[in-house]
């Protein structure tokens, strides 16, 4: 059994996310787009980097790899953290590029900045994390954001930051918990994150 299953569905920064898991003390990452080993493994990332729909058309043409996590981790209780674009594919659905379906996870829609004087899209740079309550997963620090689109509405919501006004930085729901941020380009924050991450056994 792998403990930590990457998923490789072509959308992610792989390397860098691996690394840092490792880092982190990660022990037997398997980079992997395999649905046996996703639905054996301990925990399960999933990375993601561009567009919705190009992501989520990207995870769903692997046979049998979105049904593997669908029972890993909504019926049998993995731990889940998804990152970037793969938290936002926990949403219902996404408005990038016309309206396209997600997971269905967390109730929400992912959206589009709206464009305001003097505010830069898409928001990269080091933000803010504010925890919404208190979470095994996420606290309280800065972390490193690149992204023009956002969970709006988004039930369970665990962390906020701003940009232009608030906006979700995490959602969490039992098992399930996913981040806008990058953890492995947050340095320390980052890290420790991915340690608590490692560590949750919800």
């Amino acid at each position: 059994m792998s403990a930590i299953a990457l998923i490789d569905y072509g959308a992610g920064n792989l390397r860098s996310v691996h690394n840092a898991l490792v880092a982190a003390g990660a022990d037997g990452v398997a980079v992997t787009a395999d649905p046996d080993v996703v639905a054996k493994a301990d925990h399960i990332v999933l990375p993601g980097v561009g567009a919705f729909a190009a992501c989520m058309n990207g995870l769903s043409a692997i046979p049998g790899l979105v049904d593997a996590m669908e029972r890993r981790v909504r019926r049998e209780g993995a731990p889940f953290l998804g990152i970037c674009v793969g938290m936002q594919l926990l949403a219902d659905a996404g408005e990038e590029h016309g309206r396209h379906q997600g997971l269905g996870w967390i109730p929400g829609t992912v959206r589009a900045f709206a464009p305001q004087p003097g505010l830069r899209i898409p928001h990269m740079g080091w933000n803010d994390v504010e925890p919404a309550f208190a979470h095994p997963v996420i606290a309280r620090g800065e972390a490193y954001y690149l992204h023009g689109y956002h969970f709006a509405d988004a039930a369970d919501v665990a962390a906020t930051s701003s940009h232009g006004g608030p906006f979700v930085a995490a959602v969490a729901r039992n098992n399930i918990v996913g981040v806008q941020f990058h953890p492995e380009k947050s340095q320390a924050y980052g890290l420790a994150t991915l340690e608590r991450f490692l560590k949750w056994r919800p």
